[in-house]
């Protein structure tokens, strides 16, 4: 679909027509999924370095309430409760990502923990800057280019919903799949049958190994995303683990070679070693490139954005005509902003001072557009929302250091500027996915918006009380608790103010980005696969391939109607079933999370095994396939 048929499009709910949507109800529930997402989500995080997106398992648990118990009809409210209760997920993912890092360096200095009102405040500050600087660009990402940035998350959990609503074989489709990536879940992390992630060093290349973590949500993902986009994450992930991995290890293995951050030599390290050491820092500067030259290349557009946005600068109804294209005053988005920036800048809970409130202002808004961007390509679940607060950090300790604000003063500020710029480019992603789902069900933005703002004050209230809980019970660095992206910004932070970041690791990840630039390739998929590990990029892969068996028959078919016609319901079927996988990983995720807080144990034995593993995701994907290639569809 091109731009401008963007604006043919119409969605589910007529723009004339009103319905149920921000009402007591939804902002109830969405209020209690925000903090129990969030808090789940904390403690995921913690565990293993990444959350579970909560935009699908809020639909679903809202359509199960609103619909199944309380007798209710109204597609906007669930689309509401799932609003609010996203942010609960995105703000705690920033907030976990940084901010127990600030509790370990307090252990080590003895200065006991961070203050509740502390936390909540970074938190607060982050989420509703998260969401402001979003606003302007709905018209620019979501409405313009629609049919472009395909937001597989938003566009997963309105087909969601739109099943729920209209029932029949969309529903049905859309359940089965729910079932099955639930059960899937369950059986691999929660029965720990067979383990959910594998991997294999490749024989006769040392150094080099291939792995996947084989579950249901990183399939759907693929399929929804598509064959192109899946193998540029790929190939950026083929080129970490199967080119700079296995020659630092080669090198590394000619002598007892201790390179920074490692503490240990290059040999002892392996290939796992060698990536948490070095690779994610040239992914990081790919990444920082890529953010950047995407800002550049779409400049225009978010210029224009803003001079339409301008012209409604004293208008109170957002500039639309429609209910569907109102969105919250311009007016009301920059004062808001500006108070929050000029409370960051005063208030002595938020030591960041007033360069650190500018450059928060800066890299804010930047990074808000880059998220934006980002998730409405390869999705929310790949969003390096750490690979920004890295480049963030990088930028801020320099400036601190070169004002003489070093020292443990210094190391604060510059965590408290990364941890509210990690914040608003999480919050950024899930509105930009909540607004899309929105576009394509027929909600008012303005409503959606403040459902946002609501969603991140009530997850930022909790979230203070469950770090010192966690904090508390096992310590943040534990063996429970590692922490992993937290720990990465400590280095960080403590490697560029003492003078021993390795520059030539972030140098390198630009010039890989200059080089994928040159080839007219894009960089920021290429540059996300080389961040993170080859383990996600392989079974979305897997899901790209259906996608491409179908697509290629779509385009073999053109111009024969009932054949072209039988492959877009094929697809149609494809993804319904796919944005059931997500969402069937997304509650039993979230359920697990909660198992974990209260101890809650339901694993067996003894598994199967990887060969195990390797055949029930090969179940898997068949039944992808069978729900699109093989299924047949009722006319």
């Amino acid at each position: 679909m091109s731009k401008n048929n963007s604006q043919e499009f119409k969605p589910f709910i007529p723009a004339d027509k009103v319905m149920p949507e921000f009402t007591a109800t939804s902002i109830v529930l969405g209020v209690l999924l925000a903090i129990i997402f969030g808090a789940a989500n904390a403690y995921l995080g913690l565990r293993v370095g990444m959350t579970i997106s909560a935009s699908i398992p809020a639909a679903v648990i809202s359509m199960g309430i609103i619909r199944g118990v309380l007798r209710k009809e109204s597609i906007l409210e669930n689309n509401m409760v799932q609003t609010i209760g996203s942010a609960g997920e995105s703000l705690a993912a920033g907030a976990i990502f940084t901010l127990p890092a600030m509790f370990i360096w307090m252990k080590e200095w003895g200065m006991g923990t961070p203050s509740i009102l502390e936390i909540t405040l970074i938190a607060l500050c982050g989420g509703a800057l998260g969401v402001l600087f979003m606003i302007p660009l709905r018209k620019a990402l979501i409405v313009k280019e629609h049919g472009v940035l395909p937001y597989p998350e938003g566009t997963a959990c309105a087909e969601v919903l739109l099943a729920g609503e209209e029932g029949g074989e969309k529903a049905a489709v859309t359940f089965i799949g729910l079932g099955v990536g639930a059960l899937y879940k369950f059986v691999a992390d929660g029965l720990k049958l067979f383990p959910s992630e594998i991997e294999t060093e490749i024989p006769g290349y040392h150094g080099a190994a291939i792995g996947a973590d084989v579950l249901p949500a990183l399939l759907g993902v693929g399929f929804i995303i598509g064959p192109k986009i899946s193998a540029y994450m790929l190939a950026g992930a083929v080129l970490g683990w199967f080119g700079f991995i296995p020659m630092i290890l080669n090198i590394g293995s000619m002598g007892d070679v201790i390179m920074y951050p490692a503490s240990v030599p290059i040999s002892e390290l392996g290939y796992w070693g060698v990536w948490d050491s070095y690779i994610r820092y040239v992914g990081a500067g790919a990444v920082a490139f890529g953010g950047i030259f995407s800002l550049i290349k779409s400049l225009p557009l978010i210029v224009s954005t803003f001079r339409d946005a301008m012209k409604d600068l004293g208008s109170t109804t957002g500039g639309g005509n429609t209910r569907t294209d109102t969105d919250i005053s311009m007016k009301v988005v920059i004062i808001g902003a500006l108070a929050v920036v000029l409370a960051m800048m005063m208030l002595p809970f938020i030591p960041v001072g007033f360069g650190g409130g500018l450059l928060i202002a800066i890299f804010g808004f930047f990074f808000a557009t880059v998220s934006s961007r980002i998730v409405g390509l390869v999705g929310s679940s790949s969003n390096p929302v750490s690979g920004m607060t890295i480049a963030t950090l990088i930028i801020t300790a320099i400036a601190f250091k070169a004002t003489g604000n070093d020292g443990q003063s210094g190391m604060i500020a510059t965590l408290t500027v990364g941890a509210i710029i990690c914040i608003i480019a999480a919050m950024a992603g899930d509105t930009s996915q909540d607004l899309k789902t929105g576009f394509l069900v027929g909600a008012t933005p303005k409503k959606q918006q403040i459902g946002e703002l609501i969603g991140a004050v009530a997850a930022a209230l909790a979230i203070g009380y469950v770090l010192i809980l966690l904090n508390n019970a096992w310590g943040f660095g534990s063996s429970e608790l590692p922490a992993p992206q937290a720990t990465l910004m400590k280095l960080v932070i403590e490697g560029v103010m003492g003078g021993n970041l390795p520059w030539s690791l972030v140098f390198t990840g630009i010039g890989v980005g200059i080089t994928i630039e040159l080839l007219g390739l894009p960089v920021l998929p290429i540059a996300i696969g080389l961040y993170l590990p080859i383990h996600l990029s392989t079974p979305i892969m897997v899901g790209g391939i259906v996608r491409g068996v179908l697509d290629k028959k779509l385009g073999k078919a053109e111009g024969k109607a009932n054949e072209e016609s039988e492959i877009k319901h094929k697809i149609d079927s494809g993804i319904l079933y796919a944005s059931g996988l997500i969402a069937g990983e997304g509650l039993i995720g979230i359920l697990l999370a909660v198992f974990a807080v209260f101890g809650v144990k339901v694993a067996l034995s003894s598994g199967i095994g990887q060969w195990g593993a390797l055949a029930f995701f090969a179940v898997l994907t068949y039944s992808l396939v069978h729900f699109s290639v093989m299924r047949k569809h009722s006319k």
